[in-house]
């Protein structure tokens, strides 16, 4: 159902306003990538989307956050998944199948996903926001294999570590092969990075 048009919001020649954040987040990012981040204004990215930049802050505080706008469904999604792991799971089959399901790109959703990663991993001015939920990745992945092998603390960082990287590692292999498949470089660079489980002392 399309939203009301709020005062201010434009008819643009019969195309509807947008009406969710992730809609809104899309319309922004191709602004981006054609005229620069710096060079876009949350005015511009209003009018693109047939909105009033009033609404354009009901979705976001910010024009960077537009970037990060399913970044934390992705983050509860990868803690949901681990916390679902069987006991007795290899860690790392549990990491390949909790990443890969919450980095999982709907087909309608590729074009957003892809320009998302080229903006992200190029434009400076993103690197604080992204430097946050990065962290979160580390984190919530060394958790994990903390609480799946006690006592193992340097394991357990070098493995969070390795999620982190191969998070960005297939990113950018996606972005200089997007013919490709996001999933499959996650679990081939997850595969290649991630240690071995620890030996008992």
């Amino acid at each position: 159902m399309t939203a009301a048009r709020g005062a201010g919001e434009r008819d643009l020649g019969g195309r509807p306003a947008v009406t969710t954040a992730h809609e809104l987040a899309a319309v922004a990012q191709r602004l981006f990538l054609e005229r620069g981040f710096e060079r876009t204004s949350i005015d511009d990215i209003a009018a693109a989307a047939g909105i009033g930049r009033r609404t354009f802050f009901r979705y976001f505080r910010a024009k960077v956050d537009v970037l990060f706008a399913e970044s934390a469904s992705e983050l509860e999604v990868l803690r949901r998944e681990l916390a679902s792991a069987c006991e007795g799971e290899d860690y790392r089959t549990a990491l390949v199948r909790g990443v890969t399901t919450a980095l999982r790109v709907a087909p309608g959703d590729r074009e957003w996903a892809l320009q998302r990663a080229q903006l992200i991993l190029s434009v400076p001015a993103l690197q604080a926001q992204a430097a946050v939920v990065f962290a979160g990745w580390r984190s919530i992945a060394t958790e994990y294999v903390a609480g799946r092998f006690p006592g193992e603390d340097l394991f357990a960082r070098a493995a969070g570590h390795a999620v982190l990287a191969a998070t960005l590692a297939a990113h950018e292999h996606w972005i200089t092969h997007p013919g490709s498949e996001l999933e499959d470089a996650l679990r081939d660079v997850l595969v290649l990075l991630l240690p071995r489980e620890p030996v008992e002392r």
